[in-house]
């Protein structure tokens, strides 16, 4: 909200030498936020002026130019800047008279841009000053040539100083005003709560004017509100005004003031509704009373139903659209935007006022879905005064008959069926138990009276009843933040809370933390990827071995190339490898802890529909919301490509493989107390013969929890990788229900190890991994570390038989075992190998 300073003075106080810089400082501590300064940054010598004489004078690049002899100052007074009274100007206009009164910017002036003037040679003559066009003064975007002060009304005396001829000396602060405080969206709001602030004299403007409740003009509301309970319109005032001369000018000052709050003139009429607006937050429109058929009935629109708004555009409205109609049908969205053949022109002679007060949430709405925001919309949606209306049509129409010629007559409507506010009990003691600082019961009153509201004792506390312009105000919390607010925030000390006791991260958010710090200690980087993939991704990489997979498919994506939701994080880890590899980034290992979304198949997820915005969902409308959201667990994915170990003095470079995807997945399962098993596996994405199946043992039973491997090289050289690349993929939220409630650290054992060796010969096709696991539950409690350290083919060794070499760990936690304890758990586990795989001891 722009608000020009002289325009707040009006209304309160301002003390002699008051800055913008201190209307700002005054305002933020009463809450709103401060934006910005503006003002119409122009300075030095510019001053009325009258065109004495010119000689059009062509040129050679086709353009007339015009020599102009123009009086800046009386007689043969010295002009402002210590010339002449008579200067000579080239202008380029020919929009203007001899004896036009102009706006005359002599040498040393400085003009919005900035564009400093000086005397200049051009076209052949000295050009001492410059004839100034609206534009050129920051007063609009109009450029039809020089600005003639008789457009205006004015006709003063040459030598005025036209800065504040114009008003162009004011200067406007502009505040942030947050969804809640719409009342502040006008000067008559902002000068309330100056007067907050500093306690200056505050002028209400609405109570400047007699309001006149007309009758007589037929007005019909029948808002059947077909979507939602509340009536669409609740105030609707007109008021006719006659005789109307539409083509005189803005007042100068009306002009400067508007353009300092961000709107631009548009002609008389519009300008005055515009000035209303800002000046009591009251939107208005103004209709050509000749162009209305009948009277005006305030409606939903029909189905199929058109309108051309003002901004020349045909748009098909929609049943919960509120519109405002004629007997010839609608003429205008309500709240939002008038309709062209109502609207007021040159021609206009009998105008027809409406202040009206429009449901937020039906204007929300219409606006949003017409793609057509306007002032009026951003107050409605914010709350209107509803009892204002009566005065913004009073002032309107007193304005038109000042500066427009116009006569009010007695025709008109007036329809008010506004609830009244509802009062908020306010206990006790309340406000300083909930602000943590002590007001007394003095201080609560005043605070609460000073923005109008009415204050009833009661055995218990307060009463309070907020004014009509505070629909923010609903609850007893509201109450305590205003009593606050205008006591001053500074009041409220600055302490730290203390944590409560016994509280804390969750068992979950642990696990997720510490896995997270785990692969990222072990020299993984965290990446976050955004979650809109393509299908052929997600039918790629959401299952191991299945074609198409269920995804859930966006209804406004942001790219068209990946409208649906992720299954699997492979494809953004891939995504982010490709773009840090064309950067010149050639060992990579990142990891991302993230949601997938795993809608179940034949499951339509979109049915469900939100509630509006304004309305409490009950507990059915959250029931069908929470259906309609598909499953969504936690995954953790890897990826490493490049070197391991890189090249250095005395050792080759050790290249990435689905070693280091297992490594990873170890890491995830030390950092959640599960242990993962690794099987044989397959995926369409990853290299047959380098594909593992992670299992682990959940409620008793075994669950696949994801996948390790390698890429397909055919898929890495598509995807432009280097040919090994080593992914993995584990579900969490499995491994979390797997894991025990409490990880408790394995004691160190003060006995020595025995170590031994176990060579076993099977066939090719039995998984290293299973005979592993056999040789590990047969060797018993005394084996404590197990792992495969060779894979032997060739001579001595069947075609179709493989030598598996695992090297074995025994200790046992109270004695130092013998040689004869530890070949006998080794022999154990080699015999349970034999029998499940028929293995033999390899000699």
């Amino acid at each position: 909200m722009r608000v020009p300073l002289s325009w707040l003075a009006e209304f309160v106080d301002l003390r002699p030498g008051t800055t913008p810089e201190d209307v700002h400082a005054a305002l933020v501590k009463v809450g709103l936020e401060e934006e910005d300064l503006h003002s119409f940054e122009i300075s030095g010598p510019v001053v009325v002026g009258e065109v004495l004489e010119f000689v059009d004078e062509p040129q050679s690049n086709g353009k007339t130019i015009r020599w102009c002899q123009v009086r800046v100052a009386p007689g043969t007074e010295t002009a402002a800047d210590g010339g002449p009274a008579v200067h000579g100007i080239v202008c380029g206009a020919h929009n203007f008279v001899v004896g036009d009164k102009v706006v005359v910017s002599l040498p040393g002036s400085v003009l919005p841009g900035p564009f400093p003037i000086s005397a200049r040679k051009t076209y052949g003559h000295v050009s001492d000053g410059m004839i100034a066009s609206a534009r050129e003064l920051g007063l609009g975007d109009e450029h039809e040539g020089i600005l003639r002060l008789t457009t205006l009304g004015l006709d003063p005396e040459v030598g005025t100083d036209a800065i504040a001829l114009l008003g162009l000396d004011d200067s406007a602060i502009e505040v942030n005003v947050t969804p809640d405080r719409g009342y502040a969206l006008s000067i008559r709001g902002i000068a309330r709560e100056y007067s907050h602030s500093t306690g200056a004299a505050f002028r209400d403007p609405a109570l400047a004017v007699d309001p006149v409740q007309a009758a007589g003009f037929p007005v019909v509301i029948d808002d059947q509100a077909p979507v939602r309970d509340r009536i669409g319109s609740t105030v609707f005032v007109t008021r006719v005004v006659r005789g109307v001369d539409a083509t005189r000018p803005t007042p100068a000052w009306m002009i400067a003031r508007l353009g300092l709050a961000g709107i631009r003139s548009i002609s008389l009429a519009v300008d005055i509704t515009n000035y209303v607006m800002l000046e009591l937050g009251q939107p208005i429109h103004g209709y050509d009373l000749d162009r209305v058929s009948g009277g005006l009935t305030v409606r939903r629109a029909t189905p199929g139903e058109t309108l051309v708004t003002l901004d020349g555009q045909t748009r098909t409205l929609h049943p919960e659209d509120l519109v405002i109609a004629d007997d010839s049908g609608a003429i205008g969205l309500a709240g939002v935007m008038g309709g062209a053949a109502t609207e007021i022109s040159a021609s206009t002679h009998d105008v027809l006022v409406e202040a009206a007060n429009f449901d937020p949430v039906s204007v929300a709405r219409t606006a949003r879905r017409h793609k057509l925001p306007s002032e009026a919309s951003r107050r409605f949606e914010r709350g209107v005064d509803p009892q204002v209306a009566l005065a913004a049509a009073a002032r309107v129409v007193q304005l038109l008959e000042q500066l427009a010629g116009g006569q009010a007559v007695d025709l008109g409507s007036s329809h008010h069926a506004a609830p009244a506010p509802t009062p908020i009990e306010l206990p006790s003691g309340y406000v300083s138990g909930l602000i943590g600082v002590e007001f007394d019961d003095d201080e609560i009153r005043s605070s609460l009276a000073v923005i109008g509201g009415t204050i009833v004792a009661t055995p218990n506390g307060l009463t309070v009843t907020p004014p009509s312009w505070r629909p923010d105000l609903t609850g007893k919390a509201d109450l305590a933040e205003e009593v606050a607010r205008i006591i001053g925030y500074d009041r409220i000390p600055s302490v730290l809370p203390v944590a409560p006791p016994g509280r804390g991260l969750t068992r979950e958010q642990q696990a997720r933390r510490q896995l997270a710090q785990v692969l990222a200690a072990a020299g993984s980087t965290e990446v976050l990827a955004y979650p809109f993939v393509s299908q052929a991704s997600n039918d790629l990489f959401g299952r191991p071995d299945e074609g198409a997979v269920p995804a859930i498919r966006l209804a406004n994506p942001l790219d068209g190339e990946v409208p649906y939701m992720r299954t699997s994080l492979l494809p953004g880890l891939i995504e982010i490898a490709r773009r840090n590899l064309s950067r010149g980034l050639t060992d990579l290992s990142l990891y991302e802890v993230g949601l997938v979304f795993l809608p179940e198949a034949g499951r339509d997820y979109g049915q469900a529909q939100l509630p509006p915005g304004a309305a409490l969902p009950s507990s059915a409308e959250l029931e069908t919301l929470g259906a309609g959201i598909p499953p969504q667990p936690r995954h953790t994915g890897f990826l490493a490509l490049g070197s391991a170990v890189p090249k250095q003095n005395g050792q080759a470079a050790v290249a990435v493989g689905i070693a280091d995807a297992l490594a990873a997945v170890a890491q995830i399962g030390l950092a959640l107390g599960v242990e993962i098993e690794v099987r044989q596996g397959s995926h369409k994405a990853l290299h047959p013969g380098r594909t593992a199946e992670l299992v682990a043992t959940v409620d008793g039973e075994r669950r696949s929890v994801g996948f390790a491997g390698e890429l397909l090289p055919s898929l890495a050289d598509e995807l432009d990788l280097p040919r090994v690349v080593a992914v993995a993929e584990v579900d969490v939220e499995v491994l979390l229900a797997a894991s025990a409630a409490d990880v408790v650290a394995r004691p160190i054992s003060s006995f020595p190890a025995a170590t031994q060796d176990l060579s076993l010969v099977v066939p090719v096709a039995v998984p290293a991994g299973e005979v592993l696991a056999a040789v590990v539950a047969g060797a018993g409690e005394l084996l404590e570390n197990a792992r495969l350290v060779d894979d032997y083919r060739g001579a001595g060794i069947d075609d179709d038989h493989k030598s598996l070499t695992f090297a074995l760990r025994f200790r046992a936690p109270d004695r130092t075992l013998t040689a004869a304890e530890a070949s006998e758990a080794k022999l154990a586990g080699a015999a349970l190998a034999g029998e499940r795989f028929g293995a033999t001891i390899r000699e």
